[in-house]
């Protein structure tokens, strides 16, 4: 008999499962927007409810965590934005609720090897992987082999420090995450007197501000928009330009929902980041937008899962 494979992401603003079959095509999908109040228990609320339809002859389930992961017990150490996964057996209570085998990867990795398997990371032999959404992650796959540091993980790029332009005080330290994830540019535009009169963000309820409405300001040629994702990308190159000469990936790939601004952002981010980097990495990489979007994670873990389970 063959059998299907549930791949899970756990993220800070979105959650979801998706049924694979034994080739990895999508049979089915389900989606959910995570409210932060309700924590870890409101998603393990959803998960219960919306997976046990897609149970039937599913084999295997693949997690995808929006945290810090003990690769060997599955269990989460916390995660940075979404409160109650302090310590708490992830791997474990997948199986004793369905009671099917479950393995758990972080989210970036499993997105990371779903692109070098299946999407826009084929046949790089050093790929280094990053998602920019509610925050920012990275992985290293090399010869397809995800790098798993210690045992919880490696290449938390979002975490690594960069000068950050958007304060007075020019040159302070702050987190790459900080700066240019989803909630940190949304943070930003909301603040009272940051956006100028003359934009055409400040027609919209201030306290609303997405990075969707960012993006869309930029396409229609406003100055103050496409000033702040430029400096969004120069931002995030300083730090990927770091990571490539560390690393020497022939490929990046970006994901996540702030990468969906296209060319917008990823014009500003590859001319910035071939500035910076260390000569002898210059022109032997390409940066590329993710191939499987919103799929890569659950299609990761999915795939991941099928190898550890071997």
């Amino acid at each position: 008999m063959h059998y299907r494979f549930l791949g899970i992401e756990i993220g800070a603003s979105k959650h979801q499962a998706v049924l694979f079959d034994e080739d990895f095509s999508v049979l089915k999908q389900r989606q959910g927007i995570v409210n932060l109040q309700h924590g870890a228990q409101g998603i393990l609320d959803w998960m219960q409810k919306e997976i046990t339809p897609l149970l039937k002859r599913v084999g295997l389930i693949g997690v995808g965590f929006g945290g810090i992961v003990e690769t060997a017990t599955g269990a989460s150490c916390f995660s940075v934005q979404v409160e109650g996964w302090e310590g708490f057996p992830v791997r474990e209570w997948f199986q004793n609720t369905f009671n099917i085998p479950a393995w758990v990867i972080n989210d970036t990795v499993a997105g990371g090897y779903a692109e070098y398997r299946m999407g826009a990371g084929q046949k790089a032999r050093r790929l280094f992987y990053t998602n920019i959404g509610s925050g920012i992650g990275g992985a290293f796959i090399t010869e397809g082999k995800c790098d798993d540091g210690l045992g919880y993980g490696a290449a938390y790029f979002g975490h690594t420090w960069v000068p950050d332009p958007f304060i007075k005080k020019y040159g302070a330290p702050a987190k790459v995450e900080n700066l240019c994830s989803g909630f940190g540019i949304e943070k930003r535009l909301r603040q009272p007197g940051y956006i100028p009169e003359d934009s055409l963000l400040a027609r919209l309820p201030g306290t609303a501000l997405t990075c969707r409405d960012l993006a869309q300001a930029g396409r229609n040629g406003d100055p103050f928009a496409l000033s702040e994702i430029d400096r969004i990308a120069k931002v995030y190159a300083v730090g990927l330009s770091n990571v490539i000469t560390l690393y020497s990936p022939d490929r990046v790939v970006i994901g996540g929902g702030v990468a969906q601004m296209g060319s917008l952002l990823f014009g500003p981010v590859r001319k910035h980041t071939d500035t910076l980097v260390f000569a002898p990495d210059r022109d032997k990489y390409t940066i590329n937008p993710s191939g499987l979007n919103d799929l890569a994670v659950p299609l990761g873990a999915a795939l991941l899962a099928q190898e550890m389970q071997a």
